[in-house]
């Protein structure tokens, strides 16, 4: 028998060592669906569990699947993207409010206050969880 090839049972460890292999490494979910179930606020490795415990608070394990979700430190990245969000939506929607109305001063008020928190309580879970996928795609902990 020559040293290139295997007899049947020496493939069969090596295979089964291989398959033992990939099963431990977890399977990362592609990268659109990780940022989309962390949008839905699910777990973004199945979908299939809740990852938040509250508001905005990430439960320590997928109860679906096990990811351990607390490794993630999404840190400042949710709230600078969410500025950049509502900033995008309420700074043109005042200027053209302004230019063709030019309403008092205190209907600015009550208008781009109320719509910037509502905006905000919003978005802000929602693009923590995209950034909590984001970092379960790339493995970054």
């Amino acid at each position: 028998m020559s040293g290139q090839n295997m007899s049947g049972q020496e493939e069969m460890v090596w295979t089964n060592a291989m398959t033992e292999e990939a099963a431990a490494e977890p399977v990362r979910p592609g990268f659109w669906r990780a940022l989309r179930r962390g949008f839905a606020r699910r777990c973004p490795r199945c979908g299939e569990a809740p990852a938040f415990a509250g508001y905005l608070k990430v439960r320590d394990h997928c109860d679906h699947c096990g990811e351990a979700l607390d490794s993630y430190r999404a840190d400042d990245a949710p709230p600078y993207f969410t500025i950049f969000l509502v900033g995008h939506i309420v700074v043109p929607l005042m200027l053209w409010v302004e230019k063709d109305w030019m309403p008092d001063l205190w209907v600015h008020v009550l208008l781009w206050i109320p719509l910037s928190l509502i905006l905000t309580f919003l978005f802000l879970p929602r693009i923590k969880g995209a950034v909590l996928g984001a970092m379960v795609h790339l493995g970054i902990h």
